[in-house]
């Protein structure tokens, strides 16, 4: 059965690489995805396809438009237009006006208040990924951000967002789009290691074995950002892909298997 969003949930992730072949080399043998063909009507844009079934997509970054290469995250929207506008009115940049894709959907990107980038998409016959919290497939989505009161504030009052606090202390202050094993999205006050990188969306690939996905990602031309490790929430590991594209993955912890 397809999947079905709520306003505000993440429904869409795409990789923006200037070395399309190399990624979807790359990608498809590190998670066992289907690179579906480039299109030419929508600038070589191709899906990739996990059981048959789109996962995340794939945009050649020519240089042009002056944005480096990077993954990102579209949140669901019923009404694009009045988003946008809620977005700009509160601090947004709008980096892409509103635009039809064919009758897939429309879609526009933003710069939220924090400066972390992300895109809002109105579904028409595409909702978004096929496949969610499952081997080869996004499982979690968060913000890292430099603004957490302004974060919550505007995922809640733009993007319609029922947010519950998770913690919040001096060390963890984090927020969640739905509660407890109904949150789908996250909200993390990162003004404490972020350093010089600006707020930024991220996300998690599920996979079976942490370790072993390391060690088949770093032959394949990846490099290690954070070394795979055991969290409360499963053993996660930060990589670079072989275009310096920056990616997360997520796996059962190692006492667990």
């Amino acid at each position: 059965m397809p999947l079905s969003f709520t306003s505000g949930e993440p429904c869409w992730i795409d990789l923006f690489t200037a070395d399309p072949e190399t990624a979807a080399d790359f990608y498809s043998g590190l998670f066992g995805w289907e690179a579906g063909e480039a299109s030419p009507d929508f600038g070589g844009y191709r899906m990739f396809l996990r059981d048959g079934v789109p996962v995340a997509g794939l945009m050649p970054n020519d240089g042009s438009s002056g944005t480096p290469s990077t993954w990102s995250v579209y949140l669901a929207t019923d009404d694009l237009d009045a988003t946008t506008q809620r977005a700009r009115a509160a601090g947004a940049t709008v980096v892409a006006e509103p635009m039809a894709i064919a009758d897939l959907g429309r879609m526009a990107v933003l710069v939220d208040p924090a400066g972390a980038l992300v895109g809002a998409w109105q579904a028409g016959s595409f909702a978004g990924f096929g496949a969610r919290a499952a081997d080869g497939a996004p499982a979690w989505f968060e913000t890292l951000t430099r603004d957490y009161d302004r974060a919550v504030g505007f995922y809640r009052d733009v993007f319609g967002w029922d947010v519950s606090t998770m913690s919040d202390t001096a060390e963890f202050r984090y927020t969640t789009l739905g509660k407890d094993q109904d949150a789908r999205a996250g909200i993390m006050d990162a003004t404490g290691f972020l350093g010089e990188d600006p707020s930024r969306w991220q996300f998690y690939l599920q996979v079976p074995d942490t370790d072993a996905t390391v060690a088949r990602a770093i032959a394949a031309g990846a490099s290690v950002v954070v070394p795979d490790d055991d969290t409360p929430y499963g053993r996660v590991a930060v990589l670079r892909d072989p275009g310096g594209v920056q990616f997360n993955i997520m796996g059962p912890v190692a006492r667990a298997r």
